[in-house]
C-alpha cells in the first residue's frame, strides 16, 4: 500500500514514498482484497466512533498485525492516535520497511493504520491520564519532536534496555517516557526512567534453532544486542504492547484496555 507522510529526513521520504512498510512483517505480494479493504475500513470507522465517544485527545492504539499467541501476547503493534483540530484522528507510529533492517516514522489515518493485512481485525486502546495527554498532543504534531528518540536501525526483537536497534513499540514507549518526564533527552535516559517507574518488558522464550533460522533469513531480526547469558538461555526481553498496557494501568497513567472488534 502507498503510505502517507514519512516523518524524517527528505532522503528517507524519497526512499520510502513508494515502498510498502510493515510493523515487523515482510511485505506480502498482492493487493488487498475487497473483503480485506472493507474489514479494515469498518474497523477504522468503529475505532473513530469509539475514540470520539471517549472524549480523549490522545490514545495509545494497538492492532493485531501478527499472531503472537505462542508467546502469550495478544497485540503486536501500537502507536499514538490523536485528534486533529478538524476532529479527524491521525496515528503516529513506526514501521519496518518490508522486512529490511531499517524503519521510519509515519503519520497516517485510521484507515491506513488498519489496512495492513492484520492477523485479526481487532483494535485496542487505553486513554492516558489528562496531564499525559496534554504533554503528548503537541509532541505528536511536531515532526522533529516525535523523531527525537528515533533510531532507524531495526530489529523486531530489539533488546528493551539497549539502544543499538529500536523496534516499533520501543520507539513509542520511549517517546511516551520523554513526554511524561520533561528532562529526558536520549534513549538511555528514557530507558532509565522507565526502569525506575517499574516498566517490565516481555520475555520471549526463543530457542537456539529458531533464533539462528530467523537471523539467517530475515534482515529485520537480530539478537546480538541482548546480554549473552540471556541470549544463550533463549530469554529475549523486548517491548510488547501487552507489557506497555500492563505498565500504564499498574502506574495509573492510563485507563483500562478497551477492545474494538
Amino acid at each position: 500500500m502507498k503510505r502517507h507522510l514519512v516523518i524524517a529526513a527528505a532522503l528517507a521520504a524519497a526512499l520510502l514514498a513508494a515502498t510498502p512498510a510493515q510493523a515487523g512483517r515482510t511485505c506480502e505480494p498482492g493487493h488487498l482484497s475487497a473483503r480485506e479493504l472493507a474489514d479494515g475500513m469498518e474497523l477504522a470507522a468503529r475505532t473513530a466512533r469509539q475514540l470520539d465517544a471517549s472524549g480523549a485527545q490522545v490514545v495509545v492504539l494497538a492492532r493485531a498485525g501478527q499472531d503472537l499467541s505462542a508467546y502469550g501476547l495478544r497485540w503486536s503493534h501500537f502507536g499514538f492516535a490523536y485528534r486533529q483540530g478538524d476532529g479527524a484522528w491521525r496515528v503516529v507510529h513506526k514501521l519496518n520497511a518490508c522486512g529490511s533492517d531499517r524503519a521510519d516514522l509515519f503519520r497516517q489515518g485510521l484507515g491506513e493504520f488498519f489496512n495492513d493485512k492484520p492477523f485479526r481485525y481487532e483494535a485496542a486502546y487505553v486513554v492516558p491520564e489528562a496531564a499525559l495527554q496534554a504533554r503528548l498532543l503537541p509532541l505528536l504534531q511536531d515532526n522533529a519532536g516525535v523523531a527525537r528518540l528515533h533510531t532507524a536501525r531495526y530489529s523486531m526483537v530489539a533488546y528493551a534496555w539497549g539502544t543499538h536497534y529500536q523496534q516499533s513499540n520501543q520507539w513509542a514507549l520511549e517517546t511516551l517516557a520523554m513526554a511524561a518526564e520533561s528532562g529526558i533527552a536520549s534513549r538511555a535516559e528514557a530507558q532509565a526512567w522507565l526502569r525506575g517507574q517499574g516498566y517490565r518488558p516481555s520475555v520471549l522464550r526463543i530457542d537456539t534453532f529458531t533464533r539462528l533460522g530467523a537471523r539467517l533469513t530475515r534482515a529485520n531480526v537480530a539478537f546480538d544486542d541482548h546480554p549473552t547469558g540471556d541470549r544463550f538461555a533463549g530469554r529475549i526481553a523486548t517491548v510488547s504492547v501487552d507489557s506497555v498496557f500492563d505498565w500504564l494501568q499498574r502506574t495509573q497513567r492510563a485507563g483500562p484496555v478497551q477492545t474494538i472488534r
